[in-house]
């Protein structure tokens, strides 16, 4: 049945599910900026992301929150991870009742700390918080909006909801399966954007194979390991939000944290290949984050603390390796 739909963001991700989601709903897509919101609108294309890809006529461009939101009986947030709390605090005074709310978001919030939907609990009326929704997984953008295979994860603590969704945005080159470890399904996905750095930054340096398997890894037990500590189901990092995105993310040329790893690997400053990016790459705002919750619950988390190092400009890609090598010998379930 066809629903009306509000997307936040008009960034890839966003206009991507805007264009999935107008195979069988009416559309409304929400911009910051109002020139572009007109470019949508006329020119049927979104000239700084995918903009080889036609939007279709029934999704709506704007740049006013209320039109946007009025009548909504999904919303997705497809905004940055540092953009959240500002555009949903904006949205709450006029989100509708009853609107199942799904974030895309794949990061944690800088000096509070917070998951997404620790966030959105914070900005957003109780009577809201039941029908949040998380949808995270092996998903990029480009290859979604051409109709590529995909397969993601939709958490919700009552998975009512999150079945409510699967049913609306599934489609049959998009398949949606329902969780409900939120926790998990949130971790997983900010923290595997620092595991494709740190695997960059090795085939950067051209250490080979062997490196990246290893640190992919190692990597995802730091995953594991820091999302039990705050409530996960360890099971969660084995699936399409866990391992699934991990192994996307560190493998594939198109993730954004990883060209982050590669460039620091080959020798450009991190101020340098941020600068030059078009679009956000939260594993380098993930990464302190990641490892102050670390240092909160106790938890080891060497990979991760070396690409602090190295984001901060500590120690250099080669050290931070050297650093990762010549720690203690230990048991590997440690």
């Amino acid at each position: 049945m066809a629903i009306p739909i509000t997307v936040l963001g008009a960034g890839s991700f966003g206009t991507c599910l805007a264009i999935l989601c107008a195979h069988d709903h009416d559309v409304r897509i929400w911009a910051r900026d109002s020139a572009l919101a007109e470019a949508l609108n006329r020119e049927r294309r979104n000239p700084n992301y995918l903009s080889e890809v036609r939007i279709p006529e029934n999704v709506r461009a704007t740049a006013d929150l209320e039109e946007a939101l009025t009548g909504s009986e999904l919303v997705i947030c497809a905004v940055p991870s540092h953009g959240v709390r500002d555009v949903m605090s904006r949205a709450a005074p006029v989100l509708p009742d009853g609107a199942l709310v799904v974030s895309t978001v794949k990061g944690l919030e800088l000096g509070s700390w917070m998951r997404m939907e620790q966030v959105l609990q914070d900005v957003l009326a109780p009577a809201h918080h039941a029908r949040f929704v998380f949808l995270s997984g092996p998903s990029f953008a480009k290859e979604v909006a051409a109709g590529q295979p995909t397969a993601v994860t939709l958490a919700c603590r009552q998975e009512s909801f999150a079945i409510s969704v699967q049913a609306s945005i599934s489609r049959p080159w998009f398949r949606c399966y329902s969780a409900t470890d939120v926790v998990g399904v949130e971790i997983g996905g900010a923290l595997k954007n620092v595991v494709a750095i740190a695997v960059g930054i090795c085939d950067g340096l051209g250490l080979g194979h062997n490196a990246r398997a290893g640190v992919m890894t190692r990597g995802l037990r730091e995953i594991t390991r820091l999302g039990a500590a705050l409530g996960a189901d360890p099971m969660t990092f084995l699936g399409l939000a866990g391992m699934g995105d991990l192994v996307l993310t560190c493998t594939s040329d198109l993730s954004r944290n990883r060209r982050v790893g590669l460039a620091l690997g080959g020798g450009q400053k991190l101020d340098e290949i941020v600068g030059a990016m078009s679009e956000v790459a939260e594993g380098v705002r993930t990464t302190t984050a990641a490892c102050v919750l670390a240092r909160r619950h106790k938890i080891e988390m060497p990979i991760a603390e070396a690409v602090q190092r190295v984001l901060e400009g500590e120690i250099g890609v080669e050290g931070a390796v050297n650093q990762l090598m010549s720690r203690q010998l230990r048991n590997e379930n440690e």
